[in-house]
């Protein structure tokens, strides 16, 4: 079938009997940073390679959203209305979480599919893929995008920053109308496979396969939903936020510079490119502190960073 015009954001109805717990719920996401914790340390590696980590974190982020949204039922349970509910992880099938009923496992309220996003990975987008068909998504399941650095930039702790939250059917449903959009754009096979009928249901078991396939995606680029633009606007407030007094945006550029080189002699002229553009302030600091501390900051960062990479086998 092919979408001809943009899906419309339809959340649960305000008389569902469990529209209240799905609001508080859905709140408690913008202070998930606030409750992290995790005894995992990064140290050692490469700066080209840091982008390897975000495979790993994953599950950390999968297991402690869960302990935190448990731990914090007195926020969404005030008058223990659901004292046989919590939230348990699923692995291998969509969503990876569920919020169901611990007698009787049929008995499920909604799911959350969590994606984790390593802020400073030199795409300066998520890269992950959501291919789940929309009719495997109940009105009331969650998208949430967890994004994530390191406390010291290239080492230390895991800090998150901000979640992102979206329906999860509309997000299915927007990318599968962008893919063929686009295609269709340029003349190119916009044709969507969809799962078996029997599997299109919410909630399917791990041996159910619940994912849309592209026809034609040589590229494999199918489910990647930030280049649908649906986390535009929220992206672009993730890159404008500061972190050791230089935006974001700014960390993201360079290490998409350091990354894309393929010799010794290139990742030095870039790094000797980014300190003279920070001495000069051409375009790197955005406020009036740019030339004394942060400036400053930035340089020694930018050396440790040098450092790192020579001393590197």
């Amino acid at each position: 079938m092919f979408i001809t015009e943009s899906p419309i954001r339809t959340p649960p109805s305000e008389s569902w009997i469990h529209f209240t717990l799905w609001e508080r719920v859905n709140a408690l996401f913008y202070a998930l940073p606030n409750h992290f914790q995790t005894e995992l340390v990064v140290k050692g590696i490469n700066v080209t390679e840091i982008f390897s980590v975000g495979a790993a974190f994953t599950t950390v982020i999968d297991n402690q959203v869960v302990v935190i949204l448990n731990a914090l039922r007195t926020l969404w349970d005030p008058e223990n209305e659901y004292t046989n509910y919590a939230f348990v992880r699923q692995a291998q099938t969509f969503p990876d979480v569920l919020l169901r009923n611990l007698r009787d496992e049929r008995d499920i309220l909604f799911g959350i599919e969590l994606k984790s996003w390593y802020v400073l990975s030199k795409e300066g987008e998520p890269s992950f893929r959501y291919q789940v068909t929309p009719s495997a998504c109940s009105e009331a399941d969650l998208l949430v995008v967890v994004p994530w650095l390191l406390s010291e930039v290239i080492s230390g702790t895991p800090r998150l920053l901000t979640p992102y939250r979206e329906l999860a059917r509309y997000a299915a449903e927007y990318r599968n109308y962008y893919w063929q959009r686009s295609r269709s754009e340029r003349s190119e096979n916009s044709r969507i496979l969809e799962p078996p009928l029997e599997n299109q249901h919410p909630y399917p078991s791990s041996k159910q396969e619940s994912s849309d396939k592209a026809e034609q995606d040589k590229g494999g680029n199918f489910g990647r939903i930030a280049r649908a633009g649906i986390l535009d606007e929220y992206m672009a407030g993730i890159k404008a936020q500061d972190y050791l007094g230089v935006r974001l945006l700014h960390w993201i550029t360079f290490f998409k510079a350091v990354s894309e080189t393929r010799t010794d002699e290139e990742i030095s002229r870039k790094l000797q490119a980014l300190r003279t553009q920070l001495q000069y302030g051409e375009g790197v600091f955005e406020n009036g502190q740019g030339r004394t501390q942060y400036r400053e900051s930035f340089l020694e960062v930018v050396e440790h960073l040098e450092r790192l990479w020579r001393e590197t086998p």
